[in-house]
């Protein structure tokens, strides 16, 4: 796996020219807490499934040239929960276009089978793959802010498997005639991504981290 912590202005440059032709990017964030209007964004992360980028705005770096990835219409934007994710970017002054939200998709996909929708356990069941939650209790307000290797690894693992997922969602969907009511789901998340959007108004969204 390729990692790339954003630091300086060339590294946000060549994370840039990376990602900016990808078709769709696995996307994720930490953030200090639930709420968009009292937490913090603690990163933001890219993965195209090779290549895997972190920015650690906990350190005081900004996200440069790799906001225009999340505004960038010709690229789907990856969630697992997307509105939890847009709303904090959005909190940000982040703008997000063209989204698609796995766990979403994967609610349609197994409505009445009783399993559970969590990217931990879709993860499971698709690639055989184990995620460690165990270092997401670092993520307090408390936390100093740096970055060490195994809270890199524990972020980019959320985000590198997602394109791929993508893909074996949207087949099953299209096969299984389940894309209009995917589609149906997905609009009132999408809202969070909008700046002037009323996104702290109360539905029946997923809220919380998944």
């Amino acid at each position: 796996m390729e990692v790339t912590i954003t630091r300086t202005p060339d590294e946000l440059a060549a994370a840039f020219e990376r990602l900016c032709c990808a078709e769709a990017l696995g996307c994720d964030t930490e953030t200090s807490g639930l709420n968009p209007r009292s937490g913090r964004l603690y990163s933001v992360q890219f993965s195209d499934g090779e290549f895997n980028v972190l920015v650690p705005l906990s350190e005081g770096i900004k996200m440069g040239p790799l906001s225009e990835l999340l505004a960038d219409e010709r690229i789907t934007k990856i969630f697992h929960n997307a509105r939890f994710d847009l709303e904090f970017l959005s909190a940000a002054g982040h703008v997000v276009k063209n989204v698609f939200d796995t766990m979403i998709a994967e609610k349609v996909l197994t409505r009445g089978a009783r399993q559970s929708a969590s990217l931990a356990d879709t993860l499971y069941r698709y690639f055989a793959v184990d995620l460690d939650k165990s270092q997401r209790a670092k993520f307090t307000r408390k936390w100093d802010g740096v970055w060490t290797d195994d809270l890199v690894d524990y972020a980019l693992s959320d985000v590198v498997h997602l394109p791929s997922l993508m893909r074996e969602q949207s087949a099953w969907l299209d096969k299984l005639a389940l894309t209009p009511q995917y589609d149906e789901l997905i609009r009132p998340v999408l809202a969070a991504a909008e700046p002037d959007s009323a996104r702290y108004a109360g539905d029946d969204a997923p809220r919380g981290r998944s």
